[in-house]
């Protein structure tokens, strides 16, 4: 039998500035070059980047790429989700990404919908099988998460609401994301996990984006990381060995393919590109 195509998938955030607007465009001309087969597009805590998530796709669409919109429902109504999945569907767009979100900040209340689930089940409810839905994965469980196993047993449900395929938040512990993709098959889950990479350009920033989102930074690569101090050419050749061989192992054993954090930078992910030899 032949093995299934992997999929390799690029993320942006909707740029709030002209000079946002046009970096992007030559980060994405440099990444299209790769032929994957989506770019997806954050959106905002709250909706605040609906507009930027949708131009952004739009004129991802109107190169002759691929794209998939970010949907998250914390803090929404379905009457306002409703508007924007008819919208995304006016506009030809079949692929979304659906998330629980975070809270906008002075929110108190979570609106209409709790979890993902929800939102996949509403999803299906108003659109059938119109849309290709992705969810999101944590082989080292969601940092609000009771434990590891309600983190499992919600991304289970989520799964069972109708999702097609899931990308993972990032990780550096590839026994994390192969020990994940095992509980969830033995759960009867048998969509594609897709792992997320994260890059490492700037160490301080990792450290901060992976205590806020749950991602163990292994106590190795601290270490050494903080050991260069400001001598940023060491750290990034470091980050590029660290995430090529992450990425060659997953590869390697079986993952379905790779989704990239981009941060709307080029450099990093084309350099792990062309290591893999992919």
């Amino acid at each position: 039998m032949n093995e299934p195509k992997k999929t390799f998938s690029f993320e942006f955030f909707p740029p709030k500035t002209p000079e946002g607007v046009a970096k992007l465009r030559t980060t994405r001309q440099q990444l299209a070059q790769f032929k994957p087969q989506f770019f997806s597009v954050t959106f905002g805590a709250g909706g605040t980047t609906r507009d930027g998530t949708l131009s952004t796709v739009l004129e991802i669409r109107s190169e002759g790429h691929a794209a998939a919109p970010h949907l998250s429902c914390i803090g929404s109504t379905r009457e306002n989700i409703s508007a924007i999945l008819n919208e995304y569907r006016n506009h030809g767009i079949r692929h979304i990404v659906a998330l629980r979100g975070d809270m906008p900040s002075g929110m108190v209340a979570a609106g209409e919908f709790r979890y993902a689930n929800e939102l996949v089940e509403f999803i299906r409810s108003e659109h059938g099988d119109h849309f290709h839905i992705e969810v999101a994965a944590y082989p080292e469980f969601h940092p609000q998460s009771k434990s590891a196993e309600d983190d499992l047993n919600n991304f289970v449900r989520k799964v069972k609401a109708g999702a097609n395929s899931a990308m993972t938040q990032y990780f550096f512990n590839a026994d994390a994301y192969f020990r994940f993709v095992d509980e969830a098959q033995a759960r009867g889950v048998d969509i594609p996990i897709v792992p997320g990479i994260m890059p490492i350009a700037n160490f301080g920033q990792l450290c901060r984006f992976s205590d806020m989102c749950g991602a163990e930074v292994p106590r190795w690569l601290r270490q050494r990381m903080q050991s260069y101090y400001d001598d940023t050419a060491s750290i990034r050749a470091l980050g590029l060995d660290v995430v090529t061989e992450l990425c060659d192992r997953l590869l390697a054993n079986g993952a379905p393919g790779l989704h990239f954090y981009t941060l709307n930078q080029a450099g990093l992910v084309s350099t792990v590109w062309q290591r893999l030899g992919l």
